[in-house]
């Protein structure tokens, strides 16, 4: 669209440049500026020009577009409105959703810039914006009547008994009181919502001073406030049925679609819509009854656009019409509900086009001399993922196999298989109790009746916790950030060791692919940082490669490393740290891109092409509320616009969405049926693809309920813990807020670690804080992660031809000072003297940078044995682990100190002089016993068998934490 700053009204000049709302007024058919105080305020005989720009995501700024008519503005307003909403449009670069709205028929995105409701007040441009001083003893006594469940639509009537009905919700307003009678007929939603006008209109007529009471349809003059709210009207007598809108006749008018040719609506024959049938040079009339839509090619001309409003303005107003929305929506920006009306819409949009348009825009109005930095799309923000939750917790893992789950040892927790299923359940410190995330992940590979068999019994454990734990759902290969911190290192071989895998390979005829130490093995090396980091097990041929990623390639003892073109420093530490868990005191054969051995070649099969784009997961989206209805297995969603937490109803169930995952939010007051198709409900949400953005079946989902929400939950709004600790329906806890008032208590921040060690996501330390397994060199021959006194104690525990070799090697945990935890392993008899061996090598107290994986506690296991190898792995495990130094002390027996002590005046986090190379996530655990005592008022041992959220308290009340 060419565009001719002669066309464009001087008054949207530098409009839309950054967030925010900006409204005009229509002041003998030209927009005004209407001062920011006077924003909410409309009066019914004028009609305006309202921007809401948006900032998203990714750095673009989005801008909806909405001309406001009042039931009593002119046609001729109305008619002003319109083109000067097209006007602005091409001022924004020709990319905005534009939405007709009628006074009463607002739609749901217009209301919720203006939460909790609209008031519109009589008269018009001649009576507008002058404050007109209101004398105390000339209270006019109004009604309103209120509709909608999350939006509201408030209008005022007569007062009058005739007014009331049983359908709907009424305030009447007096001098002295507000009364909100609720129709016997209207929901719990209604009129919680209605409450919020209620408190409104208490605000902005009354100072706040003024008595609320709330009336019952049905209690008559027993109750005290229906006795003064019916004396009000006169006395009480029935109410009238409220009559049915004759534009309401549940029959969906057929869709019909007009081309505008020389300004004229002409009929475009077609047996199916499709897109096909919208030329980029015309503009089109997309009638659906209760909405008109009309379309603008992105090489149609303003006054082509302009003819296109006119006529569906002229539409609107045929004879026999109901009230009718407007929506104009450009080429290429068309809204999820405009290609919804199509049998088929392309996925693909290309704006590069009205990029170049907006920059032209942009170019015209600098030389005018309009700062034009906000038009232009600015930079998206370069966020590091963040997992939001406490990755200090306890972690359990179940390997599903059948109908039955199998506790993995601590060393086995971590490694995963592409043909299993995994039950997982972490319990970390929540703001006053301890919270729980219980998950399911299916291996790429694994059976469909074990993910059947996964999901049972995960949600039994759910039930098991009283509903009070976070349900997710996670699949290979789209694991989100939350999961990978809490796992920090995570392995995941090809093939599987559960009993269906295996059949269903037998039954199939297929080749097991079960990893084995002692063939050939490629992985890819991937993630973040020391606390965020995965080895995935891929093909081993050339075509595997990725020039953005760092790969270990074994076949026996021969270990190669391979380091993409394209990879860093950082990605090259995470191959070294994975190498300790893969094949630890084997020295591998550095690879470089571009300069490979033959032999290393010869492995993969030979050299092919092979990709250099790194493999991104899905982006965090701008977040998306909606309401659900789901019954007889269908459902049924509503955007809830501009949301905040007083939009999510106790009795209802809602869908965040944020594209790289959902949450599904339960409210308490949901009935159980429902509650047990948490699941499904976000299943169905996908499978359905509501806003029609190609979303993957195996998105992650997390089912919430109400009073149990995560800070990676709660973040996307500004919540308050006491109305979420709040009890009763929502009508209920609104009228309690409203009457007694509420302290909040808000969540400025999730929680987190001090920066070096934030939780998922910490820098790798400086080199001169690094502990000798972490230093990096190609070329220094090494044992990675082994001090020699390690290297000669693991010898005499360690017996290779016990190891079985068809299961990956057990985690050789670096040795650091720990204190004793209340899942301590039982005495090992020799560990005595290896703990004696190993202090007196240490020359300094070394920092360990492996991550931290927290040990579960020891549970005596009822599950059958599967082979014998199975118990030579579990007795080697159970060796290997009982080299991690703890303070095994029996209760009541004197405590000894273990490995490096420091002061508590250096360990504080405040000192100015603090210990450096300590993990400072336990900072506690390097005081004596006597100091220790001396400042927590207990022993060690004492200590660690309290709650972790306790123990966090203490340590931070000492600033230890």
């Amino acid at each position: 669209m060419a565009v001719s700053m002669r066309e464009v009204d001087p008054a949207f000049q530098g409009a839309g440049q950054k967030a925010g709302l900006e409204i005009w007024r229509i002041e003998n058919f030209q927009p005004v500026a209407v001062p920011k105080s006077s924003y909410g305020k409309f009066f019914t005989g004028d009609a305006y020009v309202i921007l809401k720009t948006t900032a998203l995501k990714s750095g673009a700024l989005r801008n909806d577009i909405h001309y406001w008519l009042g039931e009593n503005s002119s046609q001729d307003e109305a008619g002003a409105a319109a083109i000067k909403t097209v006007e602005l449009d091409a001022a924004l670069g020709g990319r905005a959703v534009q939405y007709r709205e009628v006074q009463g028929h607002e739609t749901d995105r217009f209301l919720s810039y203006f939460k909790p409701c609209i008031i519109p007040q009589s008269g018009g441009m001649a009576s507008g914006f002058k404050h007109i001083e209101v004398n105390e003893h000339d209270h006019k006594t109004r009604l309103f009547v209120c509709e909608g469940k999350h939006a509201v639509r408030v209008k005022e009537v007569p007062f009058a008994r005739s007014s009331l009905n049983h359908d709907g919700i009424f305030i009447l307003d007096t001098k002295s009181k507000i009364f909100q009678f609720n129709g016997s007929n209207s929901s719990i939603q209604e009129r919680a919502k209605a409450l919020e006008v209620v408190q409104y209109v208490k605000d902005a007529y009354h100072e706040g001073k003024c008595d609320v009471a709330t009336v019952e349809d049905g209690k008559l003059m027993a109750d005290a406030d229906a006795g003064e709210f019916w004396g009000l009207f006169g006395g009480f007598a029935p109410l009238p049925r409220r009559t049915s809108d004759d534009n309401v006749n549940g029959i969906s008018p057929a869709i019909k679609l007009f081309s505008i040719e020389k300004g004229q609506p002409v009929p475009v024959a077609a047996d199916k819509l499709v897109r096909q049938l919208l030329d980029t040079n015309k503009c089109y009339l997309l009638d659906c009854g209760f909405e008109v839509f009309v379309w603008m090619g992105r090489s149609t001309s303003l006054e082509e656009r302009k003819s296109a409003s006119a006529s569906a303005e002229e539409l609107s107003h045929g004879p026999g019409r109901p009230k009718v929305q407007i929506i104009r929506v450009i080429e290429g920006f068309e809204t999820t509900i405009f290609r919804a009306k199509f049998d088929a819409w392309p996925r693909t949009v290309d704006v590069s086009l009205s990029e170049d348009g907006r920059g032209k825009v942009a170019a015209l109005l600098k030389r005018q001399g309009v700062n034009v930095k906000g038009l232009m799309k600015a930079s998206p923000v370069k966020e590091e993922p963040q997992p939001y939750i406490d990755c200090t917790g306890n972690l359990q893992v179940w390997r599903v196999s059948g109908n039955e789950k199998y506790l993995l040892s601590s060393s086995e927790q971590s490694m995963f298989y592409s043909g299993d299923c995994y039950i997982f359940q972490y319990s970390f410190p929540g703001n006053d109790k301890e919270e729980y995330l219980l998950g399911t992940w299916f291996g790429k590979e694994s059976t469909l009746e074990e993910r059947s068999a996964a999901v049972s019994l995960a949600t039994n454990m759910v039930e098991s916790l009283k509903s009070q734990a976070v349900q997710a759902r996670i699949y290979e290969g789209k694991e989100p950030i939350q999961f990978l911190s809490i796992f920090q290192s995570l392995i995941v071989f090809k093939g599987g060791m559960s009993s269906e895998y295996k059949k269903f390979r037998t039954e199939n005829g297929l080749e097991d692919e079960t990893y084995t130490l002692e063939g050939i093995a490629l992985f890819r090396v991937q993630g973040c940082g020391p606390d965020n980091m995965q080895a995935i097990q891929v093909n081993p041929v050339s075509s595997s490669l990725n020039s953005s990623y760092c790969y270990i390639l074994h076949s026996g003892n021969t270990v190669f490393t391979w380091s993409g073109s394209l990879t860093t420093s950082n990605n090259q530490e995470l191959v070294e740290r994975q190498l300790d868990l893969i094949k630890p005191n084997i020295q591998p054969k550095p690879q470089k891109e571009g300069s490979e051995s033959e032999q290393f070649w010869s492995l993969l099969g030979g050299k092919c092409e092979y990709p250099s784009q790194n493999i991104t997961r899905e982006p965090e989206s701008d977040p998306h509320l909606f309401s659900c209805t789901f019954s007889n297995g269908n459902l049924k969603i509503s955007e809830i616009h501009n949301f905040t937490q007083d939009d999510l109803m106790a009795e209802d169930v809602f869908i965040l969405y944020c594209h790289s995952d959902i949450f599904v939010w339960v409210g308490q007051q949901v009935d159980a049926k429902t509650r047990l198709h948490a699941l499904n409900i976000g299943e169905k949400f996908l499978e359905k693809d509501f806003l029609m953005e190609n979303l993957s079946l195996e998105t992650p989902i997390f089912v919430i309920m109400e009073g149990s929400e995560p800070s990676f939950f709660t973040r996307f709004f500004s919540w308050d813990l006491a109305k979420s600790a709040m009890h009763g329906n929502s009508f209920q806890r609104k009228l309690s807020i409203l009457k007694n008032g509420l302290t909040p208590i808000l969540l400025d921040k999730p929680k987190r670690r001090t920066p070096t060690t934030h939780v998922g996501r910490s820098s790798l330390p400086d080199k001169s804080q690094r502990s000798r397994s972490t230093s990096f060199s190609p070329d220094r021959v090494r044992v990675r992660g082994r001090s020699p006194a390690f290297n000669a104690l693991a010898a005499n525990f360690e017996n290779p031809s016990a190891r079985n070799l068809s299961t990956p090697p057990p985690v050789v945990r670096k040795l650091y000072p720990k204190s004793m935890t209340p899942d301590s392993p039982p005495n090992v008899a020799p560990k005595a003297e290896a703990i004696a061996a190993l202090t007196t090598s240490f020359e300094r107290p070394t920092q360990t940078m492996i991550p931290k994986m927290t040990k579960v506690s020891p549970v005596t296991s009822t599950k059958k044995p599967e082979t014998n190898s199975k118990e030579t792995v579990n007795v080697m495990n159970s060796r290997i682990e009982s080299l991690s130094i703890q303070e095994d002390v029996k209760e009541g027996e004197a405590e000894e100190d273990h490995g490096p002590i420091f002061p508590y005046e250096r360990l504080k986090i405040t000192s100015s002089n603090p210990v450096s190379e300590i993990d400072i996530t336990k900072r506690e655990t390097y005081l004596s016993s006597v100091e220790f005592k001396e400042k927590f008022g207990m022993t060690k041992n004492a200590f660690y068998k309290l709650p972790k959220w306790k123990q966090n308290k203490l340590k931070m009340a000492l600033q230890l934490f």
